[in-house]
């Protein structure tokens, strides 16, 4: 990344960034009352005196007053009144900011709750658990103290310059040098570590009390520990300052002024930004796959994508994505779209792109996704492409519905749905993860108030939030350090930019998810009702390929193993690839990252699946396209989406992908 220019004067301290800021932002403006500002210093450093001709000057004559003889420390002192009026910009910038968020947040409603994710109660049980069992207590203390004289007697050692190797670190907040070479830098460090983890393990040691208040109480420690990184404060992030020297303080100047854009583009409330929103545009350099809009109605537009070969398979492949978020991770750019490669493999693809629905959605709920969303969507794919029969993808949360309207299928015997594939998708939440833990009474009672003041819909920065959290360290804190102490902009990331791009969801329909997915999983025992049927997993009998990736955090492997074996009637094939809930699903072929597992059996438990699995290199969309063609039928011409009986309304990737929450 190119250097910077030097720092502007301080009546633009409170500009935001060029770059990097999204287009419907405004730029933050300084309030009247905090007008007042340090003068910044000049453009280039001011010019020293001429230098005497050597003529005039005689050899024992002593050097001109002003002159960098004279004065051997004025770059230094230069440098140093930089650095001060640095140090003052960012600080008038910061304070400025937080003024006007708390002004724009002062006549909105106090929060709901003090403690919305009732975290108090599941502390006060642990805390209790663990003064029930004083031995364990104390065994935990002494182990503590053991850990600090280790490493006390080892900081000693290196002190009186005895080579002491530092302890070695994979975490990723202490990758830089210093934190290891630098000897308090490396006290600091394993310090922290060492109440960390003896701080999780405390907690996770108690005995006696409830699973999920334990997993509660556990989940939380960690945000808590996570935050007291000595990496997320100026003063103990070895990089930060380093950065802060190199550019006499223009770091944490621009570090302030990424600050004051974010709470400005979250309307008073942080909204940190993980990528250079301003550098995609949904339609031109992603989501750009050519098909048309062949179908528009209140729920969905369906896309059917333009043919890259000259036959396609007979049955065509429908794609449910999670309507959590927008369909274009299938279509990110043109090297990693799913839905490109599937077009180049022979595949007629039809994607449904769900509407961002507003307040006038607030009473639909599963019934209508299922009527109005999966039996339309499947309907217009076979009038489109004149087929009797159609595959269907179900991602996520889409492919939850899937599943339901696979049982709904069954009891009605529709068998116009011939295979299905499940991506990092639920059915069985009894080991649903870390969101099980934001699904008890209480913050059921919390999430549905937040909803009727926002008109019966959840906005789209609430799941965010919520999704971050579960990865504080990656989505929050990374972020935090690099944008506003190091002062650097955030990447141009394709991914990243999508994950922002957040949908709303309608209140019933998400209350129903949470209460009877997460709450008290009905869906596989038989207890869920939708569309007028008390569906049954079991009665589901086509071919079905679940795909599992091994660090999903939001729909963990062994979630997605139980609910594969959900459908204990089903011919299912189980892949499980590496990384996690995005990438271990988008990963082309052509990238070679990753590896993917294969085991033709269903076992009664994962570890037995994985015992029996074959590790196999690179993405594992190449075994999913040999499962999927054996299942789509002949070859026949390439279907052309504007010349189906569906007219085109529009080209891909549609209106409805570009409404912002």
């Amino acid at each position: 990344m190119a250097k910077r220019p030097t720092t502007p004067p301080a009546k633009a301290a409170h500009a935001p960034r060029k770059a990097g800021r999204p287009t419907s932002a405004k730029p933050p403006r300084p309030r009247a009352k905090a007008k007042t500002t340090a003068k910044a210093p000049p453009e280039q450093p001011a010019a020293a005196p001429p230098e005497q001709p050597r003529a005039e000057t005689p050899a024992d004559a002593p050097p001109p007053p002003g002159s960098a003889a004279a004065s051997p420390g004025a770059d230094q002192r230069q440098m140093l009144e930089a650095l001060s009026l640095n140090l003052a910009r960012a600080a008038m910038t910061a304070q400025a900011a937080i003024a006007e968020a708390a002004l724009s947040q002062a006549d909105r409603p106090a929060a709901l709750s003090p403690d919305p994710f009732n975290v108090g109660p599941a502390m006060t049980q642990v805390m209790t658990g663990l003064a029930s069992r004083p031995d364990k207590l104390f065994a935990a203390q002494a182990d503590l103290f053991n850990r600090y004289m280790d490493l006390w007697a080892s900081t000693t050692r290196r002190a009186a310059g005895e080579d002491v190797p530092a302890a070695p670190s994979k975490d990723k907040r202490f990758k830089d040098p210093a934190w290891s070479e630098n000897p308090m830098f490396d006290v600091m460090r394993q310090s922290y570590l060492a109440t960390a983890d003896w701080m999780n393990g405390l907690v996770s040691s108690v005995e006696d009390i409830d699973p999920r208040t334990k997993r509660r109480a556990e989940f939380f420690t960690k945000l808590l520990t996570d935050a007291f990184s000595p990496s997320n404060f100026l003063a103990s992030n070895p990089a930060a300052l380093k950065a802060l020297a190199e550019t006499n303080g223009e770091s944490l100047v621009r570090g302030m002024q990424n600050f004051a854009a974010d709470l400005e583009r979250g309307a008073g409330k942080l909204k940190i930004s993980q990528a250079d929103y301003g550098r995609f545009k949904v339609g031109e350099n992603v989501a750009t796959a050519p098909g048309q809009v062949v179908w528009r109605d209140e729920l969905f537009e369906l896309i059917q994508y333009d043919p890259a070969t000259d036959k396609q398979r007979q049955i065509p492949l429908l794609i449910f994505p999670p309507w959590i978020n927008k369909f274009y991770i299938l279509d990110l750019q043109p090297e990693n779209s799913m839905i490109r490669w599937l077009s180049s493999q022979g595949f007629t693809v039809f994607v449904c792109s769900w509407v961002n629905p507003d307040v006038d959605k607030a009473g639909f709920g599963f019934d209508d996704y299922l009527e109005k969303g999966i039996y339309r969507a499947v309907e217009k794919a076979l009038e489109q492409s004149k087929s009797d029969h159609v595959n269907t993808v179900g991602y996520c949360i889409g492919g939850t519905l899937m599943g339901a309207a696979l049982a709904h299928m069954a009891a009605r015997k529709d068998d116009r749905v011939t295979a299905t594939t499940f991506f990092a998708a639920q059915h069985d939440f009894a080991e649903a993860g870390d969101l099980l833990l934001f699904t008890d009474d209480h913050w059921l009672g919390e999430i549905e108030q937040q909803m009727d003041a926002a008109g019966g819909v959840l906005p789209g920065a609430a799941m965010a939030e919520t999704f971050n959290a579960l990865r504080a360290n990656d989505l929050i804190w990374s972020f935090f350090v690099s944008n506003y102490l190091m002062g650097k902009d955030p990447p141009a990331f394709d991914l990243l930019f999508w994950n922002a791009d957040q949908t709303r969801m309608p209140k019933k329909l998400h209350m129903d998810y949470l209460r009877s997915m997460y709450g008290q999983n009905r869906l596989s025992q038989g207890e869920f009702t939708i569309g007028g049927v008390k569906v049954d997993l079991s009665k589901v009998t086509i071919p079905l390929y679940f795909q599992a990736s091994r660090e999903d955090h939001i729909a963990p492997v062994n979630s997605v193993y139980r609910s594969a074996r959900a459908f204990s009637n089903a011919d299912v094939t189980l892949t499980v690839a590496g990384s996690g809930h995005i990438a271990g699903v988008v990963n082309p072929p052509s990238a070679k990252k990753y590896q993917h597992w294969t085991n033709p059996a269903l076992p009664g438990s994962l570890a037995e699946w994985q015992a029996g699995a074959e590790e196999h290199p690179g993405s594992w969309w190449n075994h999913w396209a040999d499962w999927l063609h054996d299942k789509s039928g002949d070859w026949v011409p390439a279907r052309n989406p504007s010349k189906g009986p569906l007219k085109p309304i529009e080209p891909a990737p549609g209106a409805y992908v570009k409404v912002k929450s």
